[in-house]
């Protein structure tokens, strides 16, 4: 079993910017794929991007390349996600989500095909 918990939501004014942490407990990473989904108020829960826990290797949901950032410290357990220039339509909540194993879920963007989740942690972007 592993662990996720967020922190870092919260209250952002526009044009600023978030990190997210989600610490992960429980069981040793290795070869996990720990990730990210948002949801926004009314629609379903979609995918942002993942990381290869042992060799670092990424990918992110073609709706986000270039503005999201997913990056992770080996050291404390944790994964990241960055994101500059918020606008109030980024207001969403978002999930940490891990895997055991990498090579089944890479390059999936299914809810499904994780097995992990945290509680979540809103970020609310005001004007």
């Amino acid at each position: 079993q592993v662990q996720l918990v967020e922190s870092g939501g919260g209250l952002v004014q526009a044009g600023g910017s978030l990190r997210l942490s989600c610490a992960a407990s429980g069981r040793t990473l290795s070869r996990h794929a720990m990730g990210w989904f948002r949801q926004a108020p009314g629609k379903e829960r979609e995918f942002v991007a993942a990381i290869n826990w042992s060799d670092g290797s990424t990918y992110y949901a073609d709706s986000v390349k270039g503005r999201f950032t997913i990056s992770r410290d080996n050291a404390k357990n944790t994964v990241y996600l960055q994101r500059n220039s918020l606008k109030p339509e980024n207001t969403t909540v978002y999930y940490c989500t891990a895997h055991p194993k990498w090579g089944l879920v890479v390059h999936s963007t299914q809810q499904k095909a994780y097995k992990y989740w945290g509680q979540g942690t809103q970020v609310t972007v005001s004007s």
